[in-house]
């Protein structure tokens, strides 16, 4: 009994930890795509920020697309939208401060995408450990690759009106 509060009591404390960076890792054949949100006035998009959100469409047009998760913020939600509609998926809503650990253990194996904003962007790029620069300007595209090995490559593109 006293070794099983021992392990309940560690478990919350290293539940309420904060995240060291690169304590993360994207399973193995797994596949992240990184945006932040479109062109913006206060929580609107802007007609630019529109017109990028559709070209998030066509830019990933090719890509296989399993999940589409983001913040529950207007601007992600309004940036997601179109693509939503064009592949029939519905947006899964994971808390801005902690997005990493979620989006890891829901995209392992498959292709997912993170519509996010400067700050849980930045997070995540801590928490993999990835090589700067984040996607965090408006029409950055990045795709973390996760190879069967977990060898893992970053291709970073840009996407809508002034790409």
């Amino acid at each position: 009994m006293l070794r099983r509060r021992f392990v309940l009591s560690l478990l919350a404390i290293s539940a309420c930890s904060p995240q060291v960076p690169g304590s993360f890792a994207i399973a193995p054949n797994s596949t992240l795509i990184v945006v932040r949100h479109s062109d913006r006035e206060g929580e609107d998009l802007t007609a630019k920020g529109i017109e990028r959100s559709h070209a998030l469409v066509a830019a990933l047009e090719n890509l296989p697309l399993d999940g589409i998760y983001s913040p529950g913020i207007k601007r992600n939600l309004d940036t997601a939208a179109p693509l939503e509609q064009a592949r029939g998926l519905s947006l899964s809503r994971i808390p801005a401060e902690t997005p990493t650990g979620p989006l890891t253990r829901r995209g392992a194996g498959k292709t997912v995408i993170w519509v996010g904003n400067k700050g849980n962007i930045r997070r995540i790029w801590e928490d993999l450990s990835l090589p700067e620069p984040a996607p965090l300007n408006y029409g950055d595209l990045h795709i973390i690759r996760s190879d069967a090995s977990g060898q893992v490559t970053l291709e970073r593109l840009r996407f809508g009106p002034d790409s």
